[in-house]
């Protein structure tokens, strides 16, 4: 099976809003199991398809209970108060804050079969949901954290860019 690279900020296919899935089918089917084993290989507990280039509304995740995909995601259902984590993303590699979303979601979405799923999620579930229909919106984590925290993530990504060594601890 294979993977994909997956994209990083200052691709512009980040930043793009992903387009309804139209059509299930093999292709599609194959793209969530490379989707997959790329998530595995980061590792990452979630990944959205504009992550690995591809502009369709679908996401796959594994919070330790097996993987799942999720095609055409919508959330609704915001409820049990803001819940800070530490949270990171595979396409902002190596840099972690502690961002604040809702605990608790609904989910609904389809399954790799068509049918509809709905699935009440809170805590990590919940922020995984959130994190992944964020990339399928065009948004990057960078955009949920504050202007201080925002320019620190700017300069440690340029200085990557140009190869210098960068100032802020990178570690977990």
């Amino acid at each position: 099976m294979s993977t994909f690279p997956i994209r990083t900020f200052g691709d512009p296919v980040l930043k793009a809003p992903a387009s309804e899935v139209t059509d299930i089918d093999d292709a599609l089917r194959r793209l969530v199991d490379g989707m997959v084993q790329t998530m595995y290989d980061a590792p990452g507990v979630g990944l959205a398809a504009p992550q690995v280039g591809v502009q369709k509304r679908l996401f796959v995740y594994d919070v330790g209970e097996g993987p799942h995909a999720v095609i055409n995601p919508v959330l609704n259902d915001f409820r049990g108060g803001e819940w800070p984590y530490h949270e990171g993303c595979l396409s902002v590699p190596e840099l972690w804050w502690d961002i604040e979303r809702p605990k608790e979601v609904t989910l609904r979405g389809l399954d790799l079969e068509g049918n509809e799923q709905v699935i009440e999620a809170d805590e990590l579930l919940a922020r995984v949901f959130q994190h992944e229909v964020d990339h399928l919106d065009g948004i990057l984590l960078l955009e949920r954290v504050g202007p201080e925290e925002r320019k620190e993530a700017m300069r440690t990504l340029r200085q990557r860019a140009l190869g210098l060594p960068t100032d802020r601890a990178e570690a977990r």
